[in-house]
Parts: structure tokens; sequence; C-alpha cells
């Protein structure tokens, strides 16, 4: 986004000064006039990315077979693709400036793995829902971000370095987190493939981010030509991905019943309302809080409805998840485009 702004600015420039400090008009050419309108275009398609969030939900709903394409193959390309996008935006500066503020990863923790579980039961208790989907709700809560609160950062103004850090974090820390809490808050244990989720984290999370952050690093100038496309395969990568898990359980999500959509979508909004004031009251910046709030907002619910189904055995389990696959993406992406029209007002101090 900064550089489709660098790029309008000069591309907006009536005039140009020469050695001899003469104003000299230009003319503005065919070409500029294309990228401009280029610009223009994509930046109105990723304010519109909670749009196509429905849509291509609502499609994924009355017409799953329509993704039946998109196998688990796709599922891995497309995430390694929003993670390469990512990536290419960021320097290890920016890593090494967020490992200066351990508070922020710190509290995201918390957030993901204390308040989240406990507020998922609550909800199921408050709605009086039966104990399977109280336990689906539990687990949608215990599980760790989702890797699509990246681009929502991304698109919030927020810290993208950070925003990875804790989706690392967290994704490793579920190895252990999310099978201890299953056992303290629903009496089962739930078995996990520690060393698998970690080649998982390491090959679609990880690598991606490393090779893009190598391409910025060492060929500079194609980034520079990627870049602008990037918040576009972002937003097209994560519809892929919502269409798909919705699609895959079409079936449980409608007849899940409105009962279920609420404290789903509650478990959702409170989190990222929570995830936002906890870290302001503590004395976080905006930026530090909106990237907390988008973090703690968007959970890895298709890992989730995976977990349900491979390792409970009543059915009713996994539907939270698949009713959470909607709503996480909708409340990130309505968070990322609200905040991306509020100015940073304490943007120095994040600096």
């Amino acid at each position: 986004i900064a550089l489709k702004q660098r790029y309008s600015i000069k591309m907006s420039d009536s005039t140009a000064i020469d050695q001899s400090n003469v104003v000299v008009p230009v003319t503005p050419t065919k070409k500029n006039s294309l990228w401009e309108t280029y610009l223009k275009v994509t930046d109105s398609f990723t304010v519109l990315f909670p749009v196509w969030t429905v849509l291509f939900a609502t499609l994924a709903l009355l017409r799953p077979q329509s993704f039946a394409w998109f196998t688990t193959k796709y599922f891995t390309a497309s995430l390694g693709a929003l993670m390469l996008s990512m990536g290419i935006t960021l320097t290890v500066d920016d890593f090494v400036r967020v490992t200066k503020q351990p508070g922020a990863v710190i509290w995201g923790f918390l957030l993901c793995y204390v308040m989240c579980p406990l507020l998922g039961l609550g909800l199921g208790n408050l709605f009086k829902l039966p104990i399977d989907l109280v336990a689906g709700l539990v687990l949608v809560g215990s599980i760790n971000g989702g890797q699509a609160s990246n681009l929502c950062t991304f698109i919030a103004k927020g810290d993208v370095a950070l925003s990875v850090l804790m989706t690392t974090v967290t994704t490793i820390a579920g190895i252990f987190a999310t099978p201890l809490l299953c056992k303290l808050l629903l009496g089962a244990v739930v078995p996990v493939d520690a060393v698998g989720i970690a080649v998982s984290c390491l090959q679609v999370v990880l690598a991606p981010i490393v090779v893009g952050m190598a391409a910025n690093r060492f060929y500079p100038k194609v980034v520079e030509k990627v870049l602008p496309i990037t918040p576009v395969i972002g937003v097209i990568s994560t519809c892929l991905l919502v269409a798909s898990a919705v699609a895959q359980c079409a079936p449980a999500i409608l007849s899940a019943g409105v009962n279920l959509q609420y404290p789903v979508l509650l478990l959702h909004l409170i989190g990222g309302i929570a995830g936002y004031w906890i870290p302001r009251t503590q004395g976080f910046n905006e930026v530090q809080c909106r990237t907390m709030a988008i973090e703690t907002a968007m959970k890895s619910s298709a890992f989730g409805f995976l977990l349900a189904k491979l390792h409970f055995k009543q059915y009713a389990t996994r539907v939270p998840s698949a009713v959470s696959v909607v709503w996480m993406a909708l409340v990130g992406a309505i968070l990322a485009v609200v905040w991306r029209f509020i100015p940073v007002t304490d943007e120095k101090k994040s600096n």
C-alpha cells in the first residue's frame, strides 16, 4: 500500500525541476495513466475484501462442488503464496525491532490461549449449547492464530512483522497449548501430531516468508515491480481458502442453526475488541494494538475443524469450527478495512 502511494505521488506530480531550477511542465504519458488506473482498481479491490469473502463463502455453501478442485495441494500452495506476499514486504530489521518488544508477543499469547478458550466456554454455557457444541467452541478458542491475519494486519496498517511473529509463536505453542487446554476445560486430551504440525508450520509459514525476505534483500528491484500485485494475490488466496474450507463442511454449517451463529460470531468479535483495548490499557501503541486485535480475532478455524474431525468422536464438535471459518475471515476483514481508513495518530512511537 505504501508503495502504491509513492507511485501515485510520482505519477500525479505535474511538474519537474531540472538542474537549473527551472520548472518544466511534464505531460502525463499513456503508460503512467494506465498505471494510475491499475493502482486505483487494485486499491478498490483490496478495500472490498469483506465483500469478496462473503461472496466466496456463500457460493461455497450453495454450491460446494464448485470448489472440489481446490484440493489439499492447492490449499497449501495458496497459504504459501499468502505468506510469500507478506514476506517480500519485510526485512530482518523488522524482526529485530519486534524482538526488542517481547511484551506484545507475551500479551498476544495470553489473549490467544487464556482469554479466547475461557471466552468460548463462557459463550457456550451462556447460550446453553449442547456439550458437544460447547466442546467445539472451546476448541476454536484454543487453537492458534490464522495465517490470514498477516494479510489483514497489512491492510489495517498494523505491524506485519509483529503479526507474523505472533502467528508463528501461537502456531508452535499450539502443539502443547491446544491439547492441554482441551484437557483442562473439557476433561479430554486431544492427540496432536506435534512433528507434523511443526513441519507444516515451517513449510507453509516460515519458508515462504524467509524466501520473500531474501528476495527483498538481494533482488529489491524485482520485488519493487512485484509488490503492487501482492495485495490482490493475498485477497484471492484468502477467499479461495475460506471457500474451500466452507465447501468441505457446507452441510454442517447449514444444519448448525442460528443459535450457534451468535456465539461463534461473538467469540471472534469480542476477541478482536478485547484484543485491542486490553493492550491499549497496558500502554501499547496504536499499531501494536491493531495487530494484537486482529491476531486475537482471527483463529486458524480450518485447523480446528481438522482436529475435531480426527480426534473427537462426536460429530457435532466439528460444527463450530466449520461456522467459525466464515465469521473469522469476515470479522478480521472488516476490522482491517475499517482501520485502513483511520489514521495512526501515534505512529512515531511505534517506530
